[in-house]
């Protein structure tokens, strides 16, 4: 048995008033996912574990089956193995975006985007100043970086910028959960404020503005973590020997190293609406072919929901349907090895909220030669009507690799 998770990062939402009352599955045209549904079974899942705020790590890690309380270690830890940066013991990695502050708000949480050559002169700029020994700036892609500081204490409140859009900066700045970690709260709080001044009037920050966009003004350090440790699926699950990961965003990446799974370069991929979905879809086949599980992770959507903008997560729908699931399909549908493909968000990021909530996500799972439920579409409602139900903790992973009825 082959196996691939197709993830639309983001997919699910809620209903949007200027799309007539439906959520973008259901309003996007996506023929393919929808023939899937219609030839295999459908659930509900619950992604985001209690006690946890609902982003794409520990989502990830729950949905591929971990005891999220056991293993995570802070969304930096995961990126830095995506990334190919090794953490030593008692050093301390934090995700760090470059993000907009306006008025002493936070405007955007990804500085508009900022490109990733725009972003390694800034990130290279702040290690020249800010950096040291014990601090250290690492550049990862567009706006999701690295900061990690040895001797850390991890024990301090921090919030990601996608969920407090809008919000006065100085409301949601890193603070100690424990006396003994302030001293770390208080170092970061310092970075922040010192990279406000020097990126101020940086020279990438004036051409920006000279170009209409919106400028980086600021570092945000959150999720901070030590170098995690978590068994790999084929220590898991017997019929996993080998496997890849497909994502252009180093978070997912991790997880995938993290998990036993080998990264996949695909040249034009960016997460973004621009990405290269056909050069993802020839790497996901091309890793099946010679590999157990593939992991193909497409961002777009997240990122349209993030912008509050439903028009372009339609269409983010819609691509992943046409340059991305038709191709495979037909591909995989023609095989004579079996192959078990399952199609999902991670968690929802709805348009109105601008970032994710914890609500469970949809998903459905064709298998060669299984049995059809009584679902004929993809989307958050009609998934409810599936045979599986509602999932939770590591039943969906199970059921996909052991095929439970």
């Amino acid at each position: 048995m082959k196996y691939l998770i197709i993830l639309g990062d983001g997919m699910a939402d809620e209903p949007i008033p200027r799309l007539g009352g439906r959520t973008p599955l259901q309003a996007a045209r996506k023929p393919t996912i929808d023939r899937i549904a219609a030839l295999g079974a459908s659930g509900i899942l619950d992604t985001v574990p209690e006690g946890f705020a609902p982003g794409s790590e520990i989502a990830h890690l729950s949905l591929l089956g971990y005891d999220v309380p056991s293993v995570f270690e802070g969304r930096g830890s995961l990126e830095a193995a995506g990334m190919g940066i090794e953490i030593g013991r008692g050093e301390m990695v934090m995700r760090c975006n470059l993000i907009t502050v306006e008025q002493e708000r936070i405007r955007n949480h990804s500085a508009g985007h900022i490109s990733t050559a725009e972003a390694a002169e800034l990130i290279d700029f702040l290690q020249r100043r800010l950096g040291s020994d014990d601090v250290r700036f690492h550049t990862g892609v567009s706006y999701r970086h690295l900061l990690t500081i040895r001797g850390g204490d991890k024990r301090f409140h921090t919030v990601g910028p996608h969920d407090v859009p809008d919000r006065p900066f100085a409301e949601v700045l890193p603070s100690a959960a424990d006396a003994a970690a302030e001293p770390t709260a208080r170092q970061l709080r310092e970075l922040i404020f010192r990279s406000q001044e020097l990126l101020a009037d940086h020279p990438v920050n004036r051409a920006r503005r000279a170009a209409g966009k919106q400028p980086a003004t600021s570092i945000w350090p959150w999720s901070p973590g030590y170098r995690p440790r978590m068994q790999t699926l084929q220590e898991r699950y017997a019929p996993i020997r080998n496997g890849s990961v497909i994502s252009a965003v180093d978070l997912i990446r991790g997880i995938g190293v993290c998990a036993g799974l080998t990264p996949v370069e695909v040249e034009g991929a960016t997460g973004l609406y621009d990405t290269n979905y056909e050069g993802k879809a020839e790497a996901a086949l091309r890793a099946l072919r010679d590999e157990d599980f593939v992991f193909l992770h497409i961002e777009a959507s997240d990122e349209a929901g993030h912008e509050g903008d439903a028009e372009l997560k339609v269409r983010t729908i819609e691509a992943l349907d046409a340059r991305v699931v038709r191709p495979i399909f037909e591909a995989v549908s023609a095989w004579e090895c079996p192959v078990s493909l399952a199609i999902l968000p991670d968690h929802p990021t709805p348009c109105l909220l601008r970032t994710h909530t914890a609500a469970p996500v949809p998903f459905t799972i064709w298998r060669s030669g299984c049995h059809p439920d009584m679902v004929g579409a993809y989307d958050e409602q009609s998934a409810r009507r599936g045979r599986y139900g509602h999932l939770r903790g590591d039943a969906f992973i199970d059921l996909f690799i052991h095929g439970t009825e």
